[in-house]
């Protein structure tokens, strides 16, 4: 049937119609398309210029050399070595369990051993290498070499570490290194610094390690990589070397702290050898002392148990840690105190019987039939107890108190060791405030001699000594500038 001219102009205007929609549509389409594409590769071409080079470009920290610590002579007593270890990112590893099973039978490892990795990569995120074995030899070193195209993700690297030569002769002074604990992470303010994130980082844990551990880290370095999309390294784009932890020399001899150490074994002891002109520490041994190096290493269940709970206490140092009764070594002060105040004279003379009687109550000499007729000179040589009970009854708590203070005691140097014990020395204030009890001549009495509340450390008896020496107010050092610095 043949369409009338009505129907077919109808028509025409119809399609010219639909033609300009579609026209239209695909025109919009077309300049939204365009201007997309205007807006990913002119106005913002930068920004994802600049995330595409983060994907391309890592950013890793560099681990400087940590500060090396000699002793007076310039001998090295804190070192580091350079050792092997195989490390293993997980995220270019694939099937790990895989690559844990290559690792067992070419390491020898046992359960245990990737039990521990496997915990160590449930911890980390991102392309963090875990350590798999530290301290590897040469020879399995070789070996992971060798195989490294069937080990994905696994990489054989040379590290340093901290070693200590001279073993356990400054284990107490110098302390030792190990790893980072979530307390380390949360001790300071603000967020914590970055290498104490990294993995397998250590740091000081005692001693002047510990005390001086922000100057001894040293600074990081910062390493541009190019990777490609698995997260493998491409190449080394550009490197900002770090800055090594400066040397720090101590004041202690190594000879004589070995000659210390050597002739106090096998009893539980302090030694303390002081420089009274200037207060430098020459020797101070605490013994029975520890090997720190096993520390550095990852000690044993049964090396630190047994350590921690030995009788002698191997890893408390007792020349700053404990504080004990002085004894007969507070005499020197009482006389001086008693000289100093004109109530006794060098040469006056005190009987010794053995005893005296104060307030009803006899007050003993270490010498059960006394020592006679002493002076001052005499009663030192002595240690005659009734002499210095003498003493006290004159001079009282408060004479005792003044100069045990100007010669230190009972005071807290500035030294960079750990666990520092006070001491005491004791006064009127003191029991009332402890106690809320009056002082007693009883406790003048004991107090003369170095017993009763009067405590001090070994450090404190030899700073008094040097004191008394020297005739100046010599404080104990330490660590001492390089020379040349």
């Amino acid at each position: 049937m043949r369409r009338s001219e009505r129907d077919l102009a109808q028509a025409a205007k119809t399609t010219t119609r639909r033609s300009l929609l579609l026209g239209g549509a695909m025109t919009s389409v077309v300049g939204l398309l365009g201007f997309r594409m205007w807006q990913l590769g002119v106005r913002d071409a930068e920004e994802y210029y600049l995330l595409a080079e983060e994907n391309r470009i890592n950013i890793r920290l560099v681990r400087p050399d940590r500060g090396r610590i000699l002793d007076r002579a310039g001998k090295i007593v804190a070192d580091n070595e350079n050792t092997y270890r195989i490390s293993l990112v997980k995220e270019e590893a694939g099937d790990v369990d895989d690559v844990l099973r290559k690792l067992q039978l070419l390491l020898g490892m046992n359960g245990e051993d990737l039990d521990k990795i496997r915990k160590q990569l449930d911890r980390v995120r991102g392309f963090v290498p875990i350590t798999v074995k530290d301290r590897v030899t040469w020879e399995e070193l070789s070996i992971i070499a060798l195989n490294t195209p069937a080990l994905r993700g696994v990489y054989p690297e040379m590290v340093q570490s901290r070693v200590y030569p001279f073993g356990p002769d400054f284990a107490h002074q110098v302390g030792y290194v190990g790893p980072v604990s979530d307390n380390d992470l949360t001790a300071g303010e603000g967020e914590p610094d970055p290498l104490l994130r990294l993995p397998d980082y250590q740091i000081g844990k005692t001693g002047i390690e510990r005390i001086h551990e922000r100057a001894l880290r040293g600074q990081p370095g910062a390493q541009r990589v190019e990777v490609n999309a698995g997260g493998r390294t491409i190449r080394e784009l550009a490197l900002d070397p770090p800055k090594p932890g400066p040397d720090m020399q101590i004041t202690l001899d190594h000879h004589l702290q070995n000659f210390m150490r050597v002739r106090l074994e096998g009893q539980s002891a302090a030694a303390i050898v002081m420089d009274i002109t200037n207060g430098d520490l020459l020797g101070c041994t605490s013994a029975p002392s520890f090997d720190p190096n096993l520390f550095v290493r990852g000690i044993s269940t049964k090396d630190y148990g047994g350590l921690r709970d030995s009788e002698f206490r191997p890893l408390a140092d007792k020349t700053v840690q404990g504080a004990y009764p002085p004894g007969s070594t507070i005499k020197m002060s009482n006389a001086l105190a008693a000289l100093e105040s004109g109530l006794m004279e060098p040469e006056e003379t005190v009987t010794c019987n053995g005893y005296v009687e104060i307030s009803g109550r006899r007050f003993h000499c270490w010498k059960r039939g006394g020592h006679g007729r002493v002076n001052m000179v005499g009663a030192l040589r002595e240690s005659c107890d009734v002499y210095f009970y003498e003493v006290a009854k004159r001079i009282g708590i408060d004479g005792i108190f003044a100069m045990n203070d100007r010669l230190g005691l009972g005071q807290k140097y500035d030294l960079p060791l750990s666990g520092m014990a006070h001491g005491n020395n004791p006064s009127r204030a003191w029991k009332q405030e402890r106690y809320g009890q009056d002082w007693l001549i009883g406790d003048t009495i004991n107090a003369s001699i170095g017993q009763g509340f009067t405590l001090a450390s070994p450090i404190q008896l030899a700073t008094m000594a040097a004191r008394l020496a020297s005739g100046t107010a010599v404080l104990p050092r330490l660590v001492r500038p390089l020379a040349g610095c």
